[in-house]
């Protein structure tokens, strides 16, 4: 297993949020980049065979506070990272198998796990 740990996703990529679209671009833009790096941080290479397409992802959310969200809109939060993950792979995210967990609150500015398995 693979671990990867993210920052929380800001609110300009939640699914239901008035951002304006050069804003929504250039927050995807950082938060793909921050997953590219974090996945080389965690050993992840380009072509590696050790790596199969279809992988089990688990996503566990530490949200910063105890307020209720809507888990696959934390997923959907989340989709930059998949894409900077898949770049750094050289893969398509599309046979990955997605699990959502909620884990602890961490103050002040919350986290995302990113778990990468064999399917």
């Amino acid at each position: 297993m693979i671990a990867i740990d993210l920052p929380w996703p800001p609110r300009a990529l939640h699914p239901n949020a008035s951002t304006p679209w050069w804003k929504r671009a250039l927050h995807t833009r950082k938060a793909r980049a921050a997953a590219g790096w974090a996945a080389k941080g965690a050993g992840l290479r380009h072509g590696d065979p050790d790596i199969p397409a279809a992988l089990k992802v688990t996503v566990i959310f530490c949200p910063p506070d105890k307020r209720g969200r809507d888990r696959d809109n934390l997923l959907a939060n989340c989709k930059a990272y998949f894409d900077g993950i898949a770049d750094v792979l050289g893969m398509n995210d599309s046979a990955w198998d997605y699990t959502t967990r909620l884990g602890d609150v961490v103050k002040p500015h919350g986290a995302v796990r990113i778990e990468l398995e064999r399917l």
